[in-house]
């Protein structure tokens, strides 16, 4: 894989798994309940969760574009589409408030929620399908490629969720505001857009 790929890759991931999504807002909504150490296990089960669907999503992948080579474009072009809807949806968000969460729960209640949470997010089958493609170099090996995005991804939401973990209330607070929030989606939404015409750009 080339080094600007990855690296492009990198940027988008860190601006897709910091947005607020189902994952992030679990992992928040738990730690301003528990604390950063009572959200571990919620964490565990969303990385868990994201994890396996995304490796078992790559490994068939590999399979299909090595069998129908004309896939690749297609794909790459969804993925660029994919992009330009999440920063639309960004750009046209409503903001709502996180709600709150129980205080007693099981360690094993927690990273059970967290695991459905997480494999209930349609966001992870559409990245693997849409989006990880771009990235891999077509004349080389494949399977080592999707295992470096998927382990990369892993990392960077891993990374992510202690950010919202330790920012706890205080990012709660902030992203609860209207105003705030309206901005931050704004420009979100502007980011994943650029990404989107960067990535058609990269490969024309």
């Amino acid at each position: 894989m080339a080094l600007h790929s990855w690296l492009l890759f990198v940027a988008a991931v860190v601006v897709l798994c910091g947005t607020p999504g189902p994952n992030m807002l679990h992992v928040l909504t738990r730690s301003v309940a528990l604390g950063w150490r009572g959200s571990l296990p919620a964490m565990a089960g969303c990385l868990t969760a994201l994890v396996g669907v995304l490796a078992a999503s790559a490994a068939g992948l590999t399979a299909l574009l090595t069998a129908v080579p004309g896939l690749f474009d297609v794909l790459r072009y969804a993925g660029a589409a994919y992009l330009a809807w999440l920063g639309f949806r960004a750009w046209t968000a409503k903001a709502s408030p996180a709600d709150a969460m129980p205080t007693d729960l099981p360690r094993a209640h927690l990273f059970r929620g967290g695991f459905l949470v997480g494999i209930s997010n349609p966001k992870l089958l559409l990245f693997a399908s849409a989006f990880l493609p771009q990235f891999v170099d077509p004349a080389r090996p494949q399977a080592p490629q999707f295992a470096i995005l998927v382990a990369t991804f892993a990392l960077v939401e891993c990374l992510w969720y202690a950010a919202y973990a330790l920012g706890g209330s205080s990012i709660a607070r902030h992203l609860t505001r209207p105003r705030v929030r309206r901005w931050f989606d704004r420009a979100t939404g502007g980011i994943f857009l650029g990404f989107s015409a960067a990535l058609l750009a990269s490969r024309a």
